[in-house]
């Protein structure tokens, strides 16, 4: 929980940030603002306001085409006209002017890119609305690393402020000292920021701010408050306590016994990276300090929050352009950009025709193309038999209740299947409910036989049924890989180990992902057998951390190594 006093110290970081930006705004390249609420919209409006007398700013919106960003063919204009009449993009709009991109955790990596490449020449400033909910849900990593400010503001609740900007010449303002330069690259360092763009920003920042406060020098105070805006909100860890070096005792004086009082000390024993260090130490967000504490904090580069693949569609999804093509087969026409692409040639034609109508070729034609995220499905397939429960059991029951867990942050599916005594039995369809899934676990029964080939193929199922869905199924079969049981429910090893691998092939045949996580106490060649017929990942438990586990899983749709 955030007290009120480290939220009213966020707010004036904030302040502090904002209007560094608000004077240099092409400077500091943009600013993140984190957590939506009113207190955001009231900042942004004022931030806005102020913008809008200097120069442009221009929303973009979430479905932003190529065309849109960037600019194309005015299809109304060429068309009237007969020659190609160019259309200026939102970018070039923007041009000398702020860019404000909501819900920018969401972004497509291509208009990020795009957005970056504008933030590097100057030309826009960006203004990023981070509306994620989880700490692994942030804007793309190249917005993030340009945006000298990123600032948290979802535990503030004070509406009372009034931002003032004004717009200052850029100079060079008084330089660091090499000491203050060392210093901030220790900090940044210590709090896992191993990127130089914060430290330059941090620089700027702490030159401007001293020009702001009409200081002839960059002093400390002015260099902490520096650290706190830029570095602080991208810390990925907390600095290592060292214990100071004990004090060498000095001899003493002849006639002096008494001990030296407090007012006798030095005072100014604090390095300077003490003290920066702890500045950027308090400016963590909270979101930050709960995945540090989970261990989820990924890297600014990363896209992480994003659940499901990615399937390019000419049906439904998101609209990602459109490319030659001839309509059939659900592929739909894209018109507006059929007529953009004959609309060029139409004035050639009209003389080779000798007549003034539309001419549509097979080259003009376009289809458009969709993208959407796949919802995934991951199928944990339990041995409940005697031999497993015997050994490693209770360890697999943790390692699948934090893969549940991480499977709901994700907005994904689970399932949970678990095979015993002669048969297999579903304790959870499909579902996001995180509570039923650890209910059914706590309750996962334990002991008898191996029916593993009932397991396969009760999971087999469930992973058709997910693709007839459209969904990304992945089975996740924790086993020893040792067969006793047929599919009769009959006591037979020969037998059993025959239909676990013609059960395998047909997993195998049907392309789902498969990863055997072998559960027994030392790596079995069964298991190890049983990954290859699947053609999927194995992983042996007692090597592996839960946190192995669930990488591995992540990873099998991706195509990288577990």
């Amino acid at each position: 929980m955030i007290e009120a006093g480290q939220a009213n110290a966020g707010l004036a970081d904030v302040i502090l940030a904002a209007r560094l930006f608000l004077n240099n705004p092409h400077t500091f390249g943009g600013i993140v603002l984190r957590g939506s609420g009113p207190v955001r919209d009231r900042l942004l409006a004022q931030m806005a306001e102020q913008l809008a007398q200097r120069g442009p700013v221009i929303r973009i919106p979430i479905n932003v085409d190529s065309e849109q960003l960037l600019g194309g063919l005015d299809l109304t204009e060429t068309l009237a006209k007969g020659t190609a009449v160019r259309r200026a993009g939102l970018l070039e709009q923007a041009r000398g002017g702020v860019v404000l991109v909501p819900m920018a955790e969401r972004v497509s990596a291509n208009v990020a890119a795009h957005l970056a490449q504008a933030m590097d020449s100057g030309e826009i400033a960006v203004i990023a609305l981070d509306d994620g909910i989880e700490s692994d849900e942030v804007p793309p990593g190249v917005l993030l690393e340009r945006a000298a400010f990123h600032c948290d503001l979802t535990a503030i609740r004070d509406l009372d402020f009034v931002l003032h900007g004004r717009r200052n010449r850029d100079t060079q303002g008084k330089a660091l000292t090499m000491s203050q330069r060392k210093a901030i690259s220790a900090t940044a360092a210590a709090v896992g920021v191993h990127s130089v763009r914060p430290m330059v920003m941090t620089e700027k920042a702490a030159r401007h701010f001293a020009q702001l406060a009409s200081a002839e020098t960059v002093g400390d105070d002015t260099l902490q408050a520096a650290i706190r805006v830029v570095i602080g909100p991208r810390a990925r860890q907390l600095p290592e306590a060292h214990e100071p070096p004990p004090p060498a005792e000095e001899p003493r004086q002849p006639g002096n016994d008494s001990e030296p009082t407090d007012d006798d000390k030095n005072l100014d024993d604090i390095s300077l990276d003490d003290l920066l260090l702890e500045a950027a130490e308090a400016a963590i967000p909270q979101y930050i300090l709960d995945g540090i504490s989970k261990g989820t904090v990924r890297a600014s580069g990363g896209r992480s929050g994003k659940s499901g693949q990615k399937e390019k569609s000419t049906r439904r999804g998101r609209p990602r352009g459109s490319h030659p093509g001839v309509p059939g087969d659900g592929c739909k026409l894209a018109l507006i950009d059929t007529l953009r692409a004959a609309a060029p040639w139409q004035t050639i034609r009209r003389k080779e025709a000798g007549d003034d109508g539309l001419h549509i070729r097979k080259s003009d034609l376009r289809i458009r193309r969709f993208e959407q995220n796949r919802e995934t499905l991951t199928i944990f397939a339990v041995d409940a038999s005697g031999s497993s429960a015997l050994s490693r059991l209770a360890e697999a029951k943790g390692a699948v209740e934090l893969m549940l867990a991480e499977a709901h942050v994700k907005r994904s599916q689970v399932a949970l299947i678990a095979f015993r005594q002669t048969g297999a039995e579903i304790l959870l369809p499909p579902t996001r409910s995180l509570t039923r899934a650890r209910r059914a676990l706590s309750a996962f029964p334990g002991g008898g036989g191996t029916p593993l080939a009932a397991g396969l193929l009760e999971a087999r199922l469930l992973a058709d049924a997910a693709e007839k869905r459209g969904q990304t199924p992945t089975i996740a079969l924790l086993t020893d890989g040792k067969a006793n049981v047929t599919l009769a429910g009959e006591a037979d090893r020969t037998i059993a180990a025959k239909e676990v691998a013609d059960v395998a092939k047909g997993i195998a045949a049907a392309g789902h992902h498969s990863i055997v996580i072998d559960i027994s106490p030392r790596p079995r060649e069964e298991a190890a057998e049983l990954a290859a017929a699947l053609l999927g990942k194995y992983l042996a438990l007692p090597r592996a951390k839960s946190a192995a586990m669930v990488e591995a899983i992540d990873s099998i749709g991706t195509g990288a190594d577990a």
